[in-house]
């Protein structure tokens, strides 16, 4: 229970919450910022997407919050929105290649699939593809065949488009919308180009279920076959009907089998030729597939525990190696494919500096030279100017909390380094062809997004803004800083405060406590997170947000992550600790009144956190991975190693076997049709707190997957963490 002081404070808030929302009036509350039907908007964000043609100019694709939608061009010199095509044109090209309107309208919702060339999409309506020409306002039934057609991909010259069937590879012919099955044999147990969940989730990620990869000269498809007939099959069983459904889905746990990878190419003919294994005598997982310009299939490949990683040319079915990288008593994180260069070199991203760098090779795999260096991390490769000699990329070189633009000379130099981005934050940037234009996605922790076109010499030539609400604007907010501050063996942690409104330092503030501390996924960001208006919702009641990034979430490095290596949780909660002794030493802080609050690996974090520390009040876990057997292979080995490798790992691990010794209330939160940290974490846990004489209260949320995303899972969930504050904080 809180201070009297607070008490009507917090009374308010939470009647406001489950009845009326305060539109206007300076006052956040649970409703309106999460009810499904009663939420306000705070934010009107630019609801555009742009994308370069291959002539040089740009399409506008954009959305209101209404549904509107349209689509329009942009050109030099005056990069003005020039209308191409509305909703009514869309639907009456579509009714004239035979499509009703209540489909076409479900068509003009969904995304849309450009051709290379950026001159035409296509639209799935059923079982069906049309290609839409906005500029004749013209569409065409291209496929026309029964079943569920997944994962539509353009060929590089724009004819074909190729796509999943069930568990096997189809191409169509746009021109003459013939459809050849490249593979067959798909089955509940093979999988010839889709990827299944693991890869789906660890190797591939934001790819969704396809694997498969078009070679240049749009002949060629490259696939992964997965073989999962040895995968152990979890359970998972929706009980919001009867007879209750259920997935036997195929999830590898650690020390299990994984599935069986061959790599594949296709012709349009469906003649298949499969890669020699590289590692024949080792177990190998394939994390990069494409092809270099010449047409030459490449890979990466990784042994299953990851502490190698090879980059395998292929020439015919046989593979020589073209780039090795070996740890030095820890893992190698996951690598994207080289960059070719026009004299058959390439840029190879690496760290084994312990930071993320670029190097370049010659085409024979010789290292020619490092082109960056530093204790900072190149994150992304945006392209090679030849003619200017010159590599873009986006890198942390400014700080740590932010994304920022720069280029370089290719041989190095450091005389004409150069950041494009001035504004702190976060930049995004997407080059035109020639290296002339590109587009921005820029935001910081006050700014929601915005969308700007910009000249290379840093000229703004169009910009689409955010538009704060009057809601927005007559919002009382909490003033947010953010903070290095020291562990116990001086390393500094990032971190960020948002502070209740009407700060008083004389006075002392219960702290919520947010965390995720996973390997290279920082929380503390200087860039817009919707999640702020729940910690201005907090900074309204009185409680103080406190975020604090463990050095191996931080991403300063592969170095920064390291010491977790083979024991997970020790050094994270080391850290926390040692930042809230910083907390502490401010002098405003309640530190007997510290909610600690993560979702999956921060459930994991919050859970370990609590049953080896006394530091916290109260707990919310969401999602937590409490016993890492039971977690996924290819995410565990790569810092856990095989369970018969490291038994006292696993075990010291595991905030399931320490349920007994848990400090404070806890809540838990779990998805009931999760299918990444499943539904027998929570349940395990709550029986282990159980039969040591405690407890915890469950908020299940039914249909759930693994992120909360429907609008009534996320009003439950966030109404029951404040109930829980509310109550016990």
């Amino acid at each position: 229970m809180r201070r009297s002081s607070l008490f009507l404070r917090l009374l308010t808030g939470l009647l406001m919450g489950l009845g009326c929302a305060a539109q206007g009036t300076g006052d956040l509350t649970v409703e309106s910022l999460f009810h499904p039907v009663r939420k306000v908007a705070y934010v009107d964000q630019p609801g555009v997407t742009l994308r370069w043609r291959a002539d040089g100019s740009l399409v506008e694709e954009w959305q209101e919050r209404d549904r509107a939608k349209g689509l329009a061009r942009l050109a030099a010199p005056g990069w003005e929105p020039q209308p191409w095509m509305n909703q009514a044109q869309f639907t009456a090209a579509l009714a004239g290649a035979g499509l009703d309107e209540p489909s076409a309208t479900a068509a003009w919702r969904a995304p849309f699939i450009w051709n290379p060339a950026g001159d035409a999409f296509l639209v799935a309506a059923g079982q069906d593809f049309y290609l839409v020409d906005p500029g004749r306002i013209s569409a065409r039934l291209v496929v026309s065949s029964p079943g569920l057609k997944e994962a539509p991909t353009f060929s590089p010259n724009g004819a074909l488009v190729a796509y999943l069937q069930g568990n096997d590879l189809v191409v169509a012919d746009l021109a003459t919308g013939r459809e050849t099955r490249l593979t067959a044999g798909g089955g509940a147990n093979h999988l010839n180009g889709r990827l299944d969940w693991v890869y789906q989730e660890e190797i591939f990620p934001g790819q969704g279920p396809r694997g498969f990869w078009w070679a240049p000269d749009s002949r060629r498809l490259a696939f992964i076959s997965l073989d999962e007939t040895d995968v152990t099959r979890i359970a998972i069983q929706d009980d919001r009907a009867q007879p209750a459904p259920t997935l036997l889905q195929p999830y590898p746990r650690p020390g299990e089998p994984n599935p069986v990878a061959r790599l594949g190419v296709v012709d349009l003919d469906g003649r298949i030729t499969w890669m020699e294994d590289p590692h024949p005598d080792d177990e190998t997982i394939i994390v990069a597939v494409g092809w270099d310009p010449a047409g030459r299939l490449v890979a990466n490949y990784q042994n299953r525990t990851q502490t190698w990683l090879e980059c395998v040319r292929f020439q015919g079915d046989a593979g020589q190696p073209l780039v090795r990288e070996e740890s030095r008593g820890w893992w190698i994180d996951r690598l994207p494919l080289p960059v070719f260069l026009q004299d058959g070199g390439f840029l190879w991203r690496s760290a084994r500096s312990g930071y993320q760098h670029l190097y370049r090779y010659d085409a024979l795999g010789r290292v020619k030279g490092q082109i960056t260096a530093g204790a900072w991390d190149v994150r992304r490769v945006l392209g090679v100017d030849a003619k200017a000699g010159k590599v873009y990329f986006e890198a942390t070189q400014r700080n740590a909390i932010g994304l920022d633009a720069y280029s370089t000379d290719l041989e190095g130099a450091d005389l004409h380094f150069r950041r494009l981005t001035e504004r702190p934050g976060t930049h995004a940037l997407t080059f035109n062809g020639d290296f002339t234009v590109y587009l921005d996605r820029w935001s910081d922790v006050d700014t929601p997004p915005q969308h700007l076109v910009v000249a290379l010499e840093g000229r703004v030539l169009r910009q689409y803004e955010s538009r704060p609400t009057a809601a927005y604007r007559a919002l009382r907010r909490g003033r947010v800083t953010f903070q290095q501050v020291p562990a116990r063996d001086g390393t500094l942690l990032e971190s960020m405060l948002v502070l209740p409104v009407g700060f008083n330092p004389a006075r002392r503030y219960p702290v919520f406590h947010c965390v995720y501390g996973g390997p290279g996924l920082p929380l503390v960001r200087n860039a817009y997170d919707p999640a702020i208006l729940w910690y201005q919702f907090l900074a309204q009641q009185g409680i103080a947000t406190w975020v604090c990034d463990n050095r191996s979430a931080s991403a300063k490095g592969a170095v920064s992550a390291q010491g977790i290596y083979r024991n997970l949780g020790a050094q994270e909660l080391q850290d926390q600790l040692d930042g809230l002794q910083w907390l502490k030493a401010q002098g405003w802080a309640d530190m007997g009144r510290v909610a600690l609050c993560g979702y999956s690996y921060g459930g994991f974090l919050a859970a370990y956190a609590l049953t080896h520390a006394k530091a916290w009040k109260l707990g919310i876990l969401g999602a937590p991975v409490v016993d890492w057997r039971n977690y996924d292979s290819v995410y565990t080995e790569r810092y856990l190693g095989l369970p018969e490798e490291n038994a006292a790992g696993y075990r010291a691990s595991s905030p399931l076997g320490a349920a007994a010794a848990l400090s404070g209330k806890v809540l838990l939160i779990q998805g009931t049709l999760d299918p990444n940290v499943h539904p027998l974490h929570a349940v395990q846990f709550l029986d282990a707190l159980q039969k040591a004489g405690l407890g915890a209260p469950l908020i299940l949320l039914p249909g759930s997957g693994h992120t909360p995303q429907a609008p009534q899972h996320l009003w439950a969930m966030h109404q029951a963490i404040w109930d829980f504050l509310n109550k016990n904080l």
